[in-house]
């Protein structure tokens, strides 16, 4: 009986642990530098990945006056019809949340993912607010980046504006985009996850 086999990314298109090499291979494969590795069970893929969260740590301790980190995720109520999103950033020597709901009628029909594309934007404004040149964002829903790169077609009008308020800010700031695979570990992502689903519930911040 063949033993499991789990593959941790640690630098790749998209990070985390991965329970295919197939999964592994679309994640890494003419990635310049990526680094990954397979492991017989999952303990050891979570230690591998470990120094990249230190190595995230000190990125955040090392921001430049007009550099800033964002992660950024959306969720969903289908009682309530309505969207979440949140926001966790990082500017020199400062963390911020941000959180709320919406249910704007032409994005909730995009369920979670309207919160998703509310929070990116949300995190471009406060960094062109902060006079941030370079913004790093990481996201778990991969339409993030591809709507604004046109990997992927603006076919619903939410996904337009998304694109149309990208294009209006790449003069003044630079987003790069960062793809971190959900529930896989990563403390920041866990944590906007979290905060994403608290907008639903508690209303946003202040």
């Amino acid at each position: 009986m063949a033993k499991n086999k789990y593959y941790a990314v640690k630098k790749g298109r998209e990070t985390g642990i991965f329970s295919s090499w197939a999964e592994c291979e679309k994640a890494t494969k003419g990635y310049s530098g990526a680094i990954y590795k397979s492991f017989g069970n999952i303990d050891d893929a979570k230690r591998f990945l470990e120094d990249e969260q230190e190595y995230i740590v000190q990125r955040i301790n090392e921001l430049k006056d007009d550099e800033m980190i964002a992660y950024v995720d959306g969720s969903f109520d289908a009682e309530k019809n309505c969207y979440g999103y949140g926001i966790i950033y990082f500017l020199k020597g400062k963390k911020g949340l941000l959180y709320d709901k919406g249910q704007n009628s032409e994005a909730v029909e995009m369920r979670n993912v309207a919160g998703e594309i509310e929070a990116a934007m949300k995190a471009m404004d406060i960094a062109v607010q902060h006079g941030v040149k370079t913004l790093y964002l990481y996201y778990d829903y991969e339409g993030i980046e591809k709507w604004c790169t046109g990997k992927w077609k603006t076919n619903k009008e939410s996904t337009k504006k998304y694109k149309q308020y990208y294009e209006g800010i790449r003069g003044k700031l630079e987003v790069c985009f960062v793809k971190v695979k959900s529930h896989s570990g990563d403390k920041y992502n866990e944590e906007v996850d979290l905060l994403a689903k608290k907008a639903l519930y508690d209303g946003g911040s202040s």
